[in-house]
Formats: C-alpha cells, sequence, structure tokens
C-alpha cells in the first residue's frame, strides 16, 4: 500500500532542519519500500503493508523527534486519499492562480463550531471548507496576511495540522 507523510515545519524558515536524504534512510530503516521525497519540506511518499494510518504516525513521530531534536506532528495519508483530495476541491474552477489553492491536513476531523471560529477570524475574502480530515483554504490575498500565515487556524482548532500549497499536493498524489 502506498502512502504519504507529512511532517509539520520541517526546513521552514530555517527550524527544524533534516536532510532529505538522512530522512529519506530513515524511512528506509524502518522497513518503508520504494521511499521518495518531494521538495525540502519533508514530504514522503512509501510503500507498507496496509496498516492504519495511527500506528504509521506512531512509527515516524519518534524518528522525526530525534532527527529535529524535538517533537514534530506528522500526518499520514493513504496516497489514493490524496488523489480524492484533488477531486473533492470545493473551489475548483474559482480560483485565478493554484497560488491561492491550500490543503489543511488535520489531525483529526473538526467540529463546525471550530470550523466557525476559523471564519469569525479571516478576513472576509477568505474561504474554507472542512472535508473529513482535510481543509480546503482559498486565499486569494495570499498566505502572508491569511490566518494560516498568522498561524490562527491551530489556535483555533487546537489540533495538530499541516498544510500543503495546491501544486505540492497535485504532486502527493503522483509520487
Amino acid at each position: 500500500m502506498r502512502y504519504v507523510a507529512l511532517p509539520r515545519g520541517i526546513n521552514v524558515t530555517g527550524s527544524n532542519m533534516i536532510k532529505m536524504t538522512e530522512l529519506k534512510s530513515a524511512f528506509e530503516a524502518l522497513g518503508f519500500k520504494n521511499v521518495v521525497t518531494y521538495i525540502n519540506s519533508g514530504n514522503l511518499a512509501f510503500d507498507t503493508t496496509k496498516t492504519s494510518e495511527t500506528t504509521l504516525v506512531k512509527k515516524i513521530a519518534p524518528i522525526l523527534e530525534k532527527m529535529a531534536g524535538r517533537p514534530i506532528s506528522v500526518m499520514v495519508r493513504e496516497q489514493k486519499d490524496i488523489e480524492g483530495v484533488l477531486k473533492n476541491n470545493p473551489f475548483d474552477g474559482q480560483y485565478e492562480s493554484h497560488k491561492e489553492m491550500h490543503v489543511l491536513f488535520l489531525e483529526r476531523e473538526i467540529t463546525d463550531d471550530q470550523l466557525a471560529k476559523v471564519r469569525a477570524a479571516a478576513p472576509k475574502e477568505e474561504r474554507f471548507v472542512a472535508k473529513g480530515r482535510e481543509m480546503y483554504l482559498h486565499l486569494p490575498m495570499g498566505v502572508a496576511e491569511s490566518v494560516m500565515g498568522r498561524g490562527l487556524i491551530e489556535k483555533k482548532l487546537k489540533i495538530a495540522v499541516t498544510a500543503r500549497n495546491w501544486r505540492t499536493v497535485e504532486k502527493l498524489a503522483t509520487l
């Protein structure tokens, strides 16, 4: 079975620096096969026997912590689920550039109440739709001043999340 691992905050703005070659080797040492990395922010695809995502997170998280020197949250999805994320984009055709689209991969599903708190904190131009353990974000004004860029989503949701831009999500489906 093919899986995708999405660590949060690796090699971003000089923090949690982990060389991708070392990360790939660590995943291979865990017994994962056909390990592929994508860009320098820790995205990995790998093969292993069918395993619950929770079990994989428990296997991967200690390695990330050891390599980064601090706890790193990681989301794991079956690769076919990434394809589903692409197909289920509620904003398909409603944005001018892929740069406006982002996906938050959530530790667990959020409540309507949590989503309402995010919406209340967001500029009116920003749109959000939660579907399962993913949240689609349409940020026409960019990330920097958005609720995502200001870190308000995690504060409002109080759960582990990691964000990927639309182009990265497209690539993850093909690794």
